[in-house]
C-alpha cells in the first residue's frame, strides 16, 4: 500500500502548477482593440472626349464599267484590215478604227447608186420641163376656148409624180450604199478597253458575227450592298454621299474618291440588302494607280454628321447606362441615348460632358453612390481604341 506521503506530494504539485499557471495568466495584458478597416473596390477610369463624329456605313464590291459594248458586223465579207491595238487589254480612243471588212462590193454598189441617181435626176428635170410646157399651152387654149377644166394627165402630174417617186427611191439606194460602204470600218464607240476579240485577219463574217467586246473607260461602277438597317446612319439613303475605295495595287494599299449616285431601288431576294451604285470618273486615268475592272474593293460609305457624340466599349454599357466615376469618388450611372453600335463599341450623343470619367474595371456588386479607389493606369481614349479596331 501507497504510503500517505506517496499521495500527497503529486497532489501538492499540481495544485502549485495550477497557481503559478494562473499569477501568468493574470500578469499578461489583453490584446489592444484596433479600428475596422473599410476597403474600397479599387477601379481603373478614363476620361472621354466628346467631340463631331462623322459616321460611316461600311460596304464591298467590284469594279464594273458603266458602259459594255458587243461589237457586232452590219455587213458581209472578208476581214482585210486589224488594229494593233484591237487587242485583249488594248487601249482605244473614240472613233478608231479597229477593223475594216472588204469594200470592193459595196464601193460598187455606191457606184452603181449615184449613176441610177443622175438617170433619175436628169429624168426628173426633163419631165418638170414637160409639166412646166404642158402648163403653159393650156394656159394659151383656155384664153383661146373658155376651157375651165384641164386633164390632170395633159398637165402630165401623173408623169411628174412617177419620176419623183423615182428620184427619191434613187436617193434611198445612195444613202444604202454609203451606209453599207460605212459599215466595212469597225470603229470604237468610245474610250475603251478591250476585253475580247473574237475574230482574226482574213476572217470572214456576215451580219450578226461578232467581232469583241469593250469596256467603256470614262466611268466605273461599284455595286454595294448596304443592310436596311444601315440606311438611318446615311444621308438622303446614301445618294450623293461621298465613297471611300480601298484595295491593294501592286501589293500596296490604294484608295480611291468615289461618289453614290443612285439606288437600284429593290432588295436583293438573296442578300436581303439594299444596292447602291458609286461611280469614279476616268478610272484608268491615273497611271501610277488605276481603277482597274474586276478589282474588289472595300468601300466606305460617309454618312451623317453629329455635332457631338463619344464613342465607348460596348461591354460597359448595361441597360443603356454607363457607371462614371463622380468627383467625390463616388460611383454613379449615367444613362446614354444610343445612336450607334459598332465594332464593338457604344456611340452616344447624349449622356456624357467631354471630360467625364468612365470606370472601365468590371464590378462585382455595382451600385449608385458606391465609393471606389481609382488605379492610376494610363488608358487609350474609347475613340482611339474605336479607330484601332476599325484598321
Amino acid at each position: 500500500m501507497a504510503s500517505k506521503k506517496q499521495i500527497i506530494l503529486p497532489i501538492a504539485v499540481l495544485i502549485a502548477g495550477v497557481g503559478i499557471s494562473a499569477a501568468f495568466s493574470a500578469m499578461k495584458k489583453p490584446p489592444e482593440e484596433k479600428a475596422e478597416k473599410v476597403i474600397h473596390p479599387l477601379v481603373e477610369v478614363q476620361a472621354v472626349t466628346v467631340a463631331p463624329m462623322q459616321l460611316s456605313v461600311d460596304s464591298y464590291g467590284i469594279v464594273k464599267p458603266k458602259y459594255t459594248t458587243s461589237l457586232v458586223a452590219q455587213v458581209n465579207g472578208q476581214i482585210i484590215q486589224l488594229s494593233e491595238r484591237f487587242v485583249r487589254g488594248g487601249f482605244v480612243k473614240a472613233g478608231e478604227i479597229l477593223a475594216r471588212i472588204d469594200p470592193n462590193d459595196y464601193e460598187a454598189a455606191l457606184i452603181e447608186a449615184q449613176a441610177n441617181l443622175a438617170q433619175a435626176s436628169s429624168a426628173l428635170e426633163i419631165e418638170q420641163a414637160q409639166a412646166h410646157v404642158a402648163k403653159t399651152e393650156w394656159q394659151r387654149i383656155k384664153n383661146n376656148t373658155n376651157e375651165t377644166i384641164p386633164s390632170e394627165l395633159y398637165l402630165r402630174k401623173p408623169q411628174l409624180a412617177e419620176k419623183l417617186a423615182q428620184y427619191r427611191a434613187a436617193q434611198a439606194s445612195e444613202k444604202r450604199a454609203k451606209r453599207n460602204l460605212e459599215r466595212t470600218y469597225i470603229k470604237a464607240p468610245y474610250d475603251a478597253i478591250i476585253e475580247s476579240r473574237e475574230v482574226s485577219l482574213g476572217s470572214v463574217v456576215s451580219p450578226g458575227s461578232q467581232f469583241g467586246v469593250l469596256n467603256a473607260t470614262s466611268v466605273a461602277e461599284i455595286r454595294l450592298p448596304v443592310a436596311d438597317k444601315d440606311l438611318q446612319y446615311l444621308v438622303n439613303n446614301g445618294i450623293d454621299a461621298p465613297v471611300t475605295l480601298a484595295a491593294k495595287f501592286a501589293g500596296k494599299s490604294v484608295t480611291w474618291n468615289g461618289k453614290v449616285v443612285r439606288s437600284e431601288g429593290v432588295i436583293d431576294e438573296r442578300s436581303r440588302m439594299t444596292y447602291l451604285v458609286a461611280q469614279v470618273d476616268i478610272p484608268y486615268g491615273l497611271t501610277e494607280k488605276p481603277l482597274r475592272f474586276g478589282t474588289y474593293l472595300n468601300a466606305k460609305i460617309e454618312g451623317q454628321l453629329l455635332q457631338s457624340a463619344v464613342a465607348v466599349p460596348r461591354h460597359l454599357v448595361n441597360d443603356g447606362k454607363i457607371a462614371t466615376l463622380q468627383e467625390d469618388s463616388t460611383l454613379a450611372f449615367k444613362p446614354l441615348n444610343i445612336v450607334r453600335e459598332a465594332n464593338g463599341f457604344v456611340i452616344a450623343d447624349q449622356g456624357l460632358n467631354d471630360g467625364n470619367r468612365i470606370i472601365t474595371s468590371a464590378l462585382e456588386y455595382p451600385s449608385d453612390g458606391m465609393t471606389v479607389r481609382i488605379e492610376n493606369t494610363l488608358l487609350k481614349s474609347p475613340e482611339t481604341q474605336l479607330a484601332l479596331k476599325k484598321e
